[in-house]
């Protein structure tokens, strides 16, 4: 499988591929990070706890489906199942939910897909009960026309305060060919916001010149009263990268798609995009001879205290290396880049519960729990 084509169809066709596994499972004592299972499901994509339920965890399954794990079981029954408004495979189908922090009295809670014609959706339902979401619920809050290329939809949701924020991918093929991500017109290749309580209301483009921001998350822990948002934006053929910002920062601002993949001009298919000026350049780019690496898979700055080891730490992965990886991330350059010393096969995302603890998921199944050891 040659690389350029690997990178040109992007992230989530890989997810559909069957890869080889790129590591196992492990616990090595000598990192002082181990990975406790917390179950098996279908094609897990995204894990999420929700303010005011510190026992339940939501496992999303790209088909479609919502999990829940409750005191540590995996609940027959799941808390959403849309299989029927989804498109699914490749890079398609249901990939991030996320509750906002009034989400024990509102009830509300949103979730991003691929609809049947493969456009991007984002769509609030209420919940019956702890564990059950209310039929009948479904408001559309978002719709982006996507119907033509089946990559680079983006994915996540993530709240900060009462707005919620989410990043899309640049339309598709490669190269940007209608150059979406640099064009303010279009909501494509954007990190956007909307306060999705407001009927009617429109997304607003906060950052743009991104390729697939698959995985992204707010950052409160190296600054409280600053929030930083990390963007991990995966590369055509050459660089994967992260973006790291303070959210204000952030706000207008742009990250080099296409004019740039990493540090780098890109050059290469439906390239020569001239540069804008003022771009914001990556902490981090890390080019593919690095360990057969594809695809950058992001996670979060750690707040949890019980990992001492990896506490203020950023944690990320790559899809085809299946290392998981730390740094410590700073404004201008990330430092100490380094291997935790633990492997899961074809990580597709990593989360966070409402206790601040970190999670990781396969493609293959499980999904994992970074603890101390």
């Amino acid at each position: 499988m040659k690389r350029k084509w690997i990178k040109t169809i992007g992230i989530a066709t890989l997810l559909a591929l069957t890869l080889p596994a790129c590591g196992s499972a492990s616990q090595p004592k000598k990192t002082g990070v181990g990975l406790k299972l917390i179950g098996n499901f279908t094609a897990p994509v995204y894990v999420s706890g929700a303010p005011g339920f510190p026992r339940l965890l939501f496992v999303v399954e790209q088909g479609g489906a919502v999990r829940v794990v409750s005191h540590g079981r995996k609940l027959r029954r799941p808390f959403l199942d849309i299989g029927g408004l989804i498109s699914s495979g490749g890079e398609r189908g249901l990939l991030s939910i996320a509750f906002p922090p009034d989400y024990r009295r509102s009830r509300r809670f949103y979730v991003y897909y691929t609809d049947a014609r493969g456009n991007i959706a984002i769509d609030e339902f209420r919940r019956r009960s702890a564990t059950r979401a209310a039929r009948g619920s479904r408001r559309t809050v978002v719709r982006i026309p996507h119907p033509v290329n089946a990559n680079h939809n983006g994915g996540q949701l993530q709240f900060l305060g009462n707005l919620l924020y989410f990043g899309t991918g640049d339309g598709g093929d490669g190269g940007d060919p209608n150059n979406s991500a640099q064009n303010r017109n279009s909501p494509l290749g954007k990190l956007l916001r909307i306060d999705p309580r407001r009927a009617g209301a429109k997304p607003q483009i906060h950052s743009r010149g991104l390729r697939n921001p698959f995985r992204f998350s707010f950052d409160t822990v190296t600054a409280p009263r600053q929030p930083r948002i990390a963007i991990a934006d995966v590369g055509q053929n050459r660089f994967e990268e992260l973006d790291y910002a303070t959210v204000a920062a952030a706000r207008g601002a742009n990250f080099g798609w296409d004019a740039f993949e990493g540090f780098a001009p890109y050059r290469e298919a439906n390239g020569d995009t001239p540069d804008p000026g003022g771009t914001i350049r990556p902490i981090l780019a890390y080019p593919h001879s690095r360990g057969g690496s594809c695809s950058i898979i992001g996670g979060y700055v750690v707040g949890d205290r019980h990992l001492p080891a990896l506490y203020k730490r950023y944690v990320y992965a790559d899809l085809c290396e299946g290392e998981l990886r730390s740094l410590v991330p700073h404004l201008r350059r990330a430092t100490g880049d380094r291997k935790l010393g633990l492997g899961v096969p074809t990580p597709s995302s990593f989360g966070e519960d409402t206790r601040g603890r970190i999670y990781v998921t396969s493609l293959d199944g499980p999904v994992y729990r970074l603890v101390a050891r």
